[in-house]
């Protein structure tokens, strides 16, 4: 069977340089290339990290260039789509990055025929519900005022978001919905974690914690799920202690099983708030 032809976009960053990697190193199987605004590292890569895009296999593109985007995804199976601003300080930027780029990405993607378009969400658009009881009682480890089995918030449940870095993704997330239903393509979307740079300082963020090895097996399992597989929108985290997302739907259907958690490796409940 030939290799899937698969474009990640926002390949300098930080979750976008992990998938790039993953599937590069499996050629059999991926034939993978990459684009970016920029060739260097963006601001949320580690310093340790030295960035690997082989000649041939990368390029520069701008998202709010519809005639750039077009050429990159033309002959692709898949393409991941990782690029973004993701700050979301400025509106200018987060309009041309992220709801003109995304648009362009889902857009394009159509014209050229690509079956299949990923698309990266965030934990951001839950920020609302990690505001309230007794989610806020989990990021806060107060395991006095947390229910015996709290009910935990599924896909499906309307997004919360707080700010317009969440909102575009939100968008990104409505277009997936209108290009699988109106458009038949498959379109996949995962809601990022807090993803592993060294660990999360504990306990703030183990409850949206994800480790890299979570992050990048999600996305590999979306990327060559099944064809029948038409639109799912799930999150992206580890199997964490006080985790209040579902990624019931992420087992069932894509076949994601998490291997690490936050917890591990720290004392955490000797730093819980009783």
């Amino acid at each position: 069977m030939a290799a899937k032809k698969v474009l990640v976009t926002g390949a300098t960053g930080q979750v976008g340089y992990l998938v790039y990697s993953r599937l590069m190193s499996q050629p059999d199987l991926y034939d993978v290339y990459g684009v970016d605004r920029e060739e260097q590292p963006s601001v949320r890569v580690p310093g340790s990290w030295s960035l690997d895009l082989p000649e041939g296999r990368f390029k520069r593109c701008d998202l709010s260039d519809f005639d750039a985007v077009s050429e990159a995804v033309a002959g692709m199976d898949v393409v991941a789509h990782l690029g973004a601003d993701p700050e979301g300080r400025e509106w200018d930027s987060v309009l041309n990055n992220n709801v003109i780029g995304t648009y362009n990405v889902f857009e394009a993607s159509r014209q050229a025929g690509v079956s299949r378009v990923v698309g990266a969400s965030s934990i951001m658009v839950s920020e609302g519900h990690r505001e309230q009881e007794p989610y806020r009682a989990m990021m806060e480890r107060r395991f006095d005022d947390i229910p015996a089995e709290p009910e935990p918030i599924s896909p499906s449940i309307p997004a919360e978001p707080r700010g317009i870095y969440a909102a575009s993704k939100v968008w990104l997330e409505s277009l997936a919905r209108v290009y699988s239903n109106t458009h038949g393509m498959s379109c996949i979307c995962i809601r990022i974690g807090q993803v592993e740079r060294d660990r999360p300082r504990p306990p703030q963020g183990a409850d949206i914690y994800v480790s890299q090895r979570d992050i990048t097996q999600i996305w590999e399992k979306a990327i060559a799920a099944p064809d029948h597989v038409r639109f799912g929108i799930f999150y992206g985290m580890s199997d964490n202690q006080l985790r209040w997302t579902d990624i019931s739907a992420a087992r069932e259907v894509l076949g994601y099983v998490p291997e690490d958690r936050a917890e591990d490796g720290h004392d955490y409940d000797s730093q819980a708030t009783r």
